[in-house]
């Protein structure tokens, strides 16, 4: 079969993006041609692939996307394909990988009502409509379960409709035999002392992530716990706003924000805690990355994958409505308890050893082929 996949934008370190290419290689594997629609492309094209890059451009982000769009569906008219996949919202998708939350549901919860007046607005909102309305025909791959009732709620999609995915952390996360020797050479590498804590925190946009409750949280550490931790947080995004408020808490020695990088188990391994205040997060894959590789971990209940470290008792779950003192204390707790992190890290192996954290690349290839009869 000839499979379209169609998303806005490809970089290596995004957690869609990675999502999507396991997806579509597994297909690829399996002996079908793909074909990839994206208005950018960052990084290498695997060997197989057809990309095409659309030249759209336009002052906003929902008129670009409509353009992109109309150049899509006149390519796929010129040239049919058997499957149309989309990572994005958008109409004409057979399949609907759904990794964003309900736009309509954020948009009447935490928007001002003006703000569904304007162009933004009425776009984000037509494309969700287009893939979860009840007369659509798009099948929505769930990798949540916590936005399947908010998209019945608005939009009364049925039931059949979805189909609950489970994880799919790469292999590569898992700790290896040498994990000891890899963290000692990375603790190296970084100037680490033995009695060094380091927390890390992992993932492209750090608004979104609560970066700045990370910041706020170690610098809210006592003295001497402080002087003795680190923080590296890794993310594609703009570091400028959080370079300042490192600056202002005093922290320019305690912190590095650096891009996205490939070399992220490295990281797992090495560190004491992955922290993880995220404000929303449809599921949160670096959870269960650190989760199989031992790493404690210290997130807000609103990530999708949150459950699995309270499953797993490999870490602590924050609950509902935030409070930064419970964040500041609870991280102080964890970096002083050496014993419960050693214990978080040997339950977070066992579970590993025994949960299907990773087979969502096969899972989400059967359901895209399957609705062709194979």
């Amino acid at each position: 079969m000839q499979l379209a996949f169609i998303l806005y934008k490809y970089f290596p370190f995004g957690g869609l993006q990675r999502d999507f290419m396991r997806i579509a290689l597994e297909c690829q594997r399996r002996g079908h041609a793909i074909r990839v629609y994206s208005m950018f492309w960052e990084g290498e094209i695997p060997p197989g692939f057809e990309v095409l890059i659309a030249p759209v451009k336009a002052l906003f982000n929902h008129a670009r996307n409509e353009r992109f769009t109309a150049w899509v569906q006149a390519d796929l008219a010129r040239r049919p394909v058997d499957r149309v996949i989309g990572f994005n919202k958008m109409p004409g998708l057979d399949v609907y990988y759904a990794a964003d939350p309900c736009y309509e549901d954020k948009a009447q919860t935490l928007r001002n009502p003006l703000y569904r007046l304007w162009g933004r607005y009425r776009h984000f909102a037509d494309y969700e409509r287009a893939v979860f309305a009840p007369q659509s025909k798009t099948q929505i791959l769930m990798i949540s379960e916590v936005q399947q009732p908010l998209f019945v709620k608005h939009y009364g999609t049925p039931a059949e409709r979805f189909h609950l995915l489970p994880p799919g952390i790469s292999a590569d996360r898992r700790a290896p035999a040498n994990a000891g020797e890899i963290r000692a050479d990375f603790r190296r590498e970084f100037a680490l002392a033995d009695d060094d804590l380091l927390l890390v925190q992992i993932g492209s946009g750090f608004k979104t992530k609560g970066l700045d409750r990370s910041l706020k949280a170690l610098a809210a550490l006592p003295a001497a716990l402080k002087q003795r931790t680190r923080l590296i947080a890794i993310g594609q995004d703009d570091p400028r706003p959080f370079q300042l408020q490192v600056k202002a808490l005093g922290l320019s020695e305690r912190v590095e924000i650096l891009s996205g990088r490939s070399d992220i188990p490295r990281f797992l391994l090495g560190a004491d805690l992955l922290i993880h205040p995220a404000y929303n997060e449809n599921t949160g894959t670096v959870l269960l990355e650190a989760l199989v590789a031992g790493l404690p971990v210290l997130v807000t209940d609103v990530c999708g994958y949150a459950h699995y470290i309270a499953e797993a008792g490999c870490g602590q779950v924050l609950p509902s409505p935030f409070d930064q003192e419970r964040l500041n204390r609870t991280l102080a707790d964890l970096l002083e308890a050496d014993d419960r992190r050693a214990l978080c890290r040997r339950n977070g192996l066992a579970y590993a050893e025994t949960a299907d954290l990773y087979s969502m690349p096969q899972r989400a290839a059967d359901l895209i082929l399957a609705e062709q009869g194979e």
